[in-house]
């Protein structure tokens, strides 16, 4: 697909400190398409509570200053940081108020969004809107796109914020999408509920992973081998905290390393007072491939819930790339790995596999059969299937 206006509208802003899924896409359409990518737009409880906030401080000098409004990042791809503030209602109980003040909100970033595309000389719009089923819901009434495309790649409706009101937007927006877009098969399956739905799967940046050259840490050289090692955010939401504590109890002689910020949950859990866990802290998404390529084996301790059954686990690509054996929850989502990754539904299978990846040996046929199937995950790849799905509808 070339030559096409896409604007891009969802939950993840352009300066997100974690890696994203929609960023990732935007620098990969904008190689052909010109892009416009809207920040979310500042909402008032943020502008009171976290004023002093880099983000947000950077929301409000579009808004009283009109400064950084319009950015280009590179060729055909541009920012917009909306001039406004936002009514925050999610509070409010279901009924007619929350439903005028939500679609006031979507007229003024469709304004927003007018605006920019106009100053842009964008026409005939693709708009593609990532999981925002709250700002983006009346989006196409306001901006008539040529083509609308809806975006799921977490069921977000099981997070009490976003169940109060998703339950009834989510469905509504994607009846109202062209079509929707999905980029793992349990939520491609959710989505089919209401409209027609393709898999279009999961980019990942590797590069760095491939490479078998870093240094070890100097944290990590302190600590014995074997070392099982997750990276990433560690929260109670994703992670399964009690089953960390059993590998932990039951096998003394491994050391549990965790990389990365720790939720309140896991800063009191008694995982902080077990001799064989290290929590090494957060590091610079660059530091990462070190870390992971010093691990024996790799794992994904995700507690089952709805968020997780169906969530695609970039961290798995990353820890494949480098050519680790990886142990994980089995999940609807994680059987898309079957093939290269130890999956586990008990924390006994979870130390029969961890001890079954252990004996590997550092097997080199394993190894470069995972690092083949993570290199096959590209954000090109991904993308040439939105773009088919695009091209599929005919106006």
């Amino acid at each position: 697909m070339e030559n096409r206006c896409i604007v891009m509208f969802g939950l993840q802003p352009w300066d997100i400190e974690i890696g994203s899924n929609f960023k990732n896409m935007a620098l990969e359409i904008c190689r052909t398409n010109k892009v416009l990518y809207v920040n979310r737009p500042l909402d008032r409880i943020n502008y009171y509570k976290n004023r002093h906030d880099k983000k947000v401080q950077a929301r409000l000098e579009s808004i009283k200053r009109k400064k950084n409004r319009l950015t280009e990042i590179e060729k055909n791809l541009w920012v917009l940081n909306p001039a406004i503030i936002l009514e925050s209602i999610n509070l409010l109980p279901k009924g007619i108020v929350y439903t005028y003040l939500n679609k006031r909100n979507s007229k003024k970033i469709a304004g927003e969004i007018l605006s920019a595309t106009k100053e842009l000389n964008f026409h005939e719009i693709v708009l593609l809107i990532d999981n925002d089923f709250f700002n983006g819901l009346y989006l196409k009434e306001s901006l008539q796109p040529d083509v609308f495309i809806y975006y799921v790649r977490d069921f977000l409706r099981s997070q009490p914020y976003f169940k109060k009101h998703g339950d009834k937007s989510e469905p509504l927006i994607m009846q109202k999408a062209d079509a929707v877009v999905a980029n793992s098969a349990y939520l491609n399956e959710y989505a089919s509920e209401y409209n027609n739905s393709t898999d279009i799967g999961q980019g990942c940046e590797v590069d760095e992973f491939l490479d078998a050259n870093h240094p070890e840490p100097a944290d990590l050289q302190k600590l014995q081998k074997p070392r099982i090692g997750y990276c990433g955010m560690l929260t109670s939401a994703r992670l399964d905290i009690a089953l960390l504590e059993y590998i932990a109890r039951q096998k003394p002689g491994w050391n549990i390393v965790l990389v990365g910020p720790q939720d309140d949950v896991f800063k009191s859990s008694a995982l902080n007072k077990i001799t064989n866990v290290f929590f090494l802290g957060p590091k610079k998404p660059r530091e990462l491939p070190a870390y992971v390529h010093h691990f024996d084996v790799c794992i994904n301790p995700q507690v089952l819930n709805q968020m997780t059954i169906g969530n695609y686990p970039r961290k798995i690509d990353e820890y494949l790339a480098a050519g680790k054996p990886v142990v994980a929850t089995d999940t609807k989502a994680m059987r898309f790995f079957s093939d290269f990754v130890y999956l586990a539904d008990t924390p006994e299978s979870y130390i029969e596999n961890i001890g079954l990846a252990l004996s590997e040996d550092n097997n080199k046929e394993l190894k470069q059969g995972r690092i083949e199937f993570a290199k096959s995950h590209t954000w090109p790849a991904s993308v040439a299937k939105l773009y088919e799905v695009i091209d599929s509808i005919q106006k």
